[in-house]
């Protein structure tokens, strides 16, 4: 248990809640993504396949199609630069929590990847999931995906929280240090568990152009950055399927 943030939270709870509720009142509830969830980039049979899960990021919420989100961009990214064939698919749902995110997974049909990205922890922060069940959960997410994903589900770093200026001071600051602590978590599994999981990180946006109408979710542009970063190098595992593809060329 962390006592001092429980004990800040408690103390500050009335400010907590009403900011809360005045910041679900006032900023904007973006739709999910329309169109295909999933496309690729170059001809024939990919040799490389990306697949995006999680939450509002996943879902392509603050822009208005699939082709402009997370997967379809850092897609895009890896054809460019490799000239192959680059597969990509998405699964997400906003306002989801990892505990429900399993849930409709093991439902799910999901296509063939060469790398899984999990996008998830704002909604399990601002809900406050405890530590110890989200690990389970994680744990729980790799158990079910890995006969048919062997591979690490690559982490993408929690957002931080105590920069999202559309959140109001006191509660964006304690988002802010939740969001860390779920974040350490991921980095703690990353490095007790390689072959399960791998930690990526990208540079936070501050960029306001990157940002949708809600000042929340990236926009078209803040999906390209996140995703070039992405593939400049932080995206290094399975890339031997695609870095010998490339070479071959």
């Amino acid at each position: 248990m962390h006592l001092p943030f429980w004990l800040t939270t408690a103390l500050l709870f009335p400010v907590l809640l009403y900011q809360g509720k005045r910041a679900r009142r006032d900023t904007p509830r973006l739709p999910e993504a329309q169109g295909s969830p999933g496309g690729q980039y170059g001809e024939g049979v990919p040799v490389f396949r990306v697949l995006v899960i999680g939450e509002s990021t996943a879902a392509g919420v603050g822009v208005s199609t699939h082709h402009q989100g997370l997967a379809s961009q850092l897609a895009s990214q890896l054809h460019e630069r490799s000239g192959q064939t680059i597969a990509w698919h998405t699964f997400g749902v906003n306002g989801i929590r990892l505990g429900e995110l399993n849930a409709k997974l093991a439902d799910a049909e999901l296509p063939e990847a060469d790398v899984v990205l999990l996008s998830m922890g704002v909604n399990d922060t601002t809900g406050f999931t405890p530590r110890f069940r989200f690990r389970q959960q994680l744990l729980a997410l790799r158990n079910l995906l890995s006969k048919r994903y062997p591979g690490p589900i690559c982490l993408l770093s929690v957002p931080p929280m105590h920069l999202f200026t559309a959140l109001p001071s006191p509660l964006r600051h304690i988002m802010g240090w939740r969001a860390r602590q779920l974040d350490r978590l991921y980095q703690q599994l990353a490095n007790q568990y390689p072959d399960n999981f791998r930690y990526l990180t990208y540079p936070t946006i501050t960029d306001t152009s990157m940002l949708a109408s809600d000042g929340y979710h990236p926009s078209e542009k803040g999906y390209r950055a996140i995703a070039a970063a992405l593939a400049n190098g932080n995206l290094e595992l399975p890339y031997s399927n695609l870095n010998s593809s490339t070479d071959a060329a």
